[in-house]
């Protein structure tokens, strides 16, 4: 088994379980670097940036490398929507410059990788001093759109977060009210933030805080569905602690005791298949 380079710290837990599976399956497969990407179509270089952390591999890649190692794609492909989702929402929230070699910017965006090698040849500076000190016309106007391109960003997404936390899942038609949503992604909030009102409607238990199935939800979401499930896995007898629409550790332990117990694949995600075995 391959001896595998620790991951960047910095690299969001729904990314990093996507990366730690693709992972096992290429050292499942006994395939190097190089065979992969004959068997895949992608290079040996973007299989490295991808089981690396460092590029998000596309959906066709995860797609090849899960047959190859015997898989059935469905999950892997779910667990991808979710990386994808986290990965561009940092693309969306701006460009980072590190330093490279020599002192100069080095810009790094968080979009897939295209498995093609960026040229080494130094970037065009369209925001630059000229000799006598002065920003040419052209680096004000780029500094304008960047800025006008973050606001507007930011306004998109805190609008969002508000409407989720007002709305508390209405938009699934559940029939019962929502205790106190405002408050479900805070992690200093009582536990009395959701509560939970269990009822059997139609041959399948609601909690009153969701109506999904389907919904895929991993360590570090939060919401109304988190606190469904976590609802649902104490009617079940598996204490996911506070109720407070926060997947933390203790969520995530009671969903693998209880995907243990009902026979499912242990992987601690919520999915289709774990809300169907939290609903019947």
């Amino acid at each position: 088994m391959s001896r595998w380079a620790a991951l960047p710290a910095e690299l969001d837990p729904r990314v990093r379980q996507l990366v730690v599976r693709l992972r096992r399956l290429k050292d499942h497969s006994g395939l190097s670097l190089r065979r992969l990407g004959a068997r895949t179509g992608y290079s040996a270089k973007s299989w490295e940036r991808y089981l690396g952390g460092r590029s998000l591999p596309p959906r066709e890649a995860v797609e090849a490398l899960a047959r190859i190692g015997g898989e059935d794609p469905t999950r892997l492909l779910a667990l991808h929507e979710v990386a994808a989702e986290v990965w561009a929402r940092r693309r969306d929230a701006g460009v980072i410059r590190s330093a490279g070699p020599g002192g100069r910017g080095v810009v790094s965006t968080a979009d897939a990788d295209t498995s093609v090698p960026e040229p080494a040849a130094a970037e065009p500076e369209i925001l630059s001093a000229g000799g006598n000190g002065r920003w040419s016309p052209g680096g004000w106007l780029l500094v304008a759109l960047v800025a006008g391109a973050v606001a507007l960003v930011l306004a998109v997404s805190a609008a969002v977060l508000l409407v989720v936390r007002l709305g508390g899942g209405a938009g699934e038609g559940a029939a019962a009210p929502v205790a106190g949503p405002g408050t479900a992604a805070t992690p200093d909030a009582s536990a009395s933030a959701y509560s939970c009102r269990v009822e059997r409607v139609g041959g399948r238990w609601f909690a009153g805080h969701s109506r999904t199935r389907d919904a895929i939800l991993t360590h570090g979401h939060a919401g109304p569905e988190v606190a469904e499930a976590q609802c649902l896995l104490r009617r079940a007898g598996v204490s996911p602690g506070d109720i407070d629409g926060i997947f933390g550790p203790l969520t995530e332990r009671a969903v693998r005791r209880m995907q243990q117990r009902s026979g499912l694949v242990v992987d601690g995600i919520v999915g289709p298949h774990t809300w169907k075995a939290l609903r019947r």
